[in-house]
């Protein structure tokens, strides 16, 4: 095939894992190793024709007191490490989407030939930050003092203050919650699902332990993941520790994209190629407690219509997927969307997932993608990649492929599929939500010694949806946790903007 010049096509990537925290490790001296690495998988000296460089947010960022401790501008000093020719340098908001956004916005750019040659990449280190907590550590070398390049994509807080006064603004809390409406809305007992989700964990884990950069190289039947133990304990019912993304970890990933014409002129060979075939992104309905339900994303089923339309690609020519895997509640909603059983024997993961692999942060995808590229590079075929961002609020997905389109057109356009999500179904919240309501969904809040708080999602009599938490009391809790509560009927009461729901 006679591969157009303005194709995009990744060159290079480079991953990491360090298993060692080292306060002497700074954020940016793991960006300008990883990005050494992906450089030179390129196969040819790149770097004077790098002319913009993008960065992943920290996660920390959304904490301003813990931001202030990572480097601003990490770019700067990696430039010219690397010796790269000043280029423009940029960096991404937060949420887990990012890495797939920078890619499909670069994709965009270097089509229109704003770029030529564009390193990606990100760092997070959170098992050095969080031992330096515990330990005393010194990370005063870990800031650069200097300014933030411009960012790409647009920063909202994911939450409303209703929101957050009831706890969702920790994913342990929030994504039990989408977990319990899939299981309700799947005809599932309680002992079904959760055999369920320890299978789609376990086929995880068996990924993770072939892979050398994952964190957890251990593969874990299904029976243990979902057993109740002193080292597995419940974090937010149903998951058990086993099933949560695992923060506590220190890795980097770059990816290095161009055109095909560039990549020519560049001597790269054509074995060291796979080609972006499209992306979108879309976002579902920014307020959880606003969405139609519990269980579904309007979003990703648009996205990937689109995108599947765009590439001339099926669900069925697809061989590889990574479905951002942060909980098993975003694995089977994405897979449910796309039309994907998360049994499938394709595999929902190239890494390992977030719980096993590693969940560094907002940069997981990033790796996810150099991956799927060392995975089509070896393989051939086709990958896709879905990242997600917040609550099941933002999603960034990836076609991937190992052969180039016949010709290159401008991405689906996502600000179409946007407007249609956003004109679809949407749930007031209630202003007055004192009274009767029924249960939607529920989770319990776990913490080391037990039980802590119950967090449910109701319906008052109009329709109007509200949050609350249960009584303060541990019979409360119990029930919760022994009787399925969604469908039973309680009653209101609202103290200080903080709502209590009594079965």
């Amino acid at each position: 095939m006679n591969i157009p010049d303005q194709h995009p096509v990744i060159i290079g990537v480079g991953q990491l894992t360090w298993r060692e925290p080292d306060t002497g490790r700074t954020p940016t001296d793991a960006l300008e190793a990883v990005c050494r690495i992906a450089l030179e998988d390129c196969g040819r000296d790149v770097r004077k024709a790098v002319d913009a460089l993008a960065t992943v947010r920290f996660v920390a960022d959304t904490d301003a007191g813990a931001g202030a401790v990572f480097p601003r501008d990490p770019g700067a000093e990696v430039s010219a490490r690397l010796g790269l020719d000043n280029p423009a340098r940029f960096i991404g908001t937060i949420g887990g989407n990012t890495p797939q956004y920078l890619v499909n916005r670069f994709v965009e750019r270097l089509q229109r030939e704003e770029h030529r040659v564009v390193l990606l990449a990100g760092t997070e280190l959170m098992a050095t930050f969080f031992d330096a907590l515990r330990n005393g550590g010194d990370l005063g070398s870990w800031s650069d003092g200097g300014a933030e390049p411009p960012t790409v994509g647009a920063d909202r807080d994911g939450l409303s203050d209703t929101e957050k006064a009831h706890g969702l603004y920790q994913p342990i809390n929030t994504y039990p919650l989408f977990e319990n409406s899939l299981r309700h809305h799947l005809g599932h007992d309680l002992a079904e699902h959760l055999q369920s989700i320890s299978e789609i964990s376990s086929r995880m884990t068996a990924v993770a332990a072939e892979n050398p950069h994952a964190w957890r190289q251990k593969f874990r039947t299904a029976e243990d993941i979902g057993t109740v133990a002193v080292s597995n304990r419940y974090i937010g019912f149903p998951y058990t520790r086993a099933m949560n993304a695992l923060m506590e970890v220190d890795m980097a990933a770059a990816v290095v994209l161009t055109t095909a014409g560039t990549a020519r002129e560049l001597g790269v060979d054509r074995e060291r190629w796979v080609f972006p075939r499209g992306g979108v992104d879309v976002n579902d309905i920014w307020f959880p407690s606003e969405r139609a339900d519990l269980h579904s994303s309007p979003a990703i089923r648009l996205g990937w219509q689109a995108l599947s339309r765009h590439a001339g690609i099926t669900l069925d020519k697809v061989g590889r997927f990574d479905i951002y895997s942060c909980f098993p509640s975003a694995v089977q909603v994405s897979c449910a969307e796309i039309g994907l059983s998360p049994l499938d024997e394709r595999g929902v993961t190239v890494t390992g997932g977030l719980p096993y692999f590693g969940g560094p942060g907002n940069n997981y995808s990033l790796h996810a993608i150099a991956q799927m590229v060392d995975t089509l590079r070896r393989e051939g075929g086709n990958g896709l990649v879905t990242a997600n961002g917040l609550y099941l609020t933002k999603h960034s997905l990836g076609l991937y492929s190992s052969e180039a389109a016949g010709e290159v057109r401008d991405l689906p356009d996502s600000g179409a599929l946007q407007r249609e999500v956003d004109r679809g179904p949407r749930v007031a919240v209630a202003t007055d939500p004192a009274g009767d309501a029924t249960v939607e969904t529920y989770t319990v809040a776990f913490g080391r010694e037990g039980p802590e708080r119950g967090i449910l999602v109701a319906r008052n009599d109009s329709g109007e949806r509200l949050l609350a938490l249960a009584p303060d009391n541990g019979d409360a809790l119990d029930a919760l946790l022994s009787e399925d509560p969604i469908g039973r009927r309680g009653r209101v009461s609202c103290t200080d903007g903080v709502n209590t729901l009594e079965l």
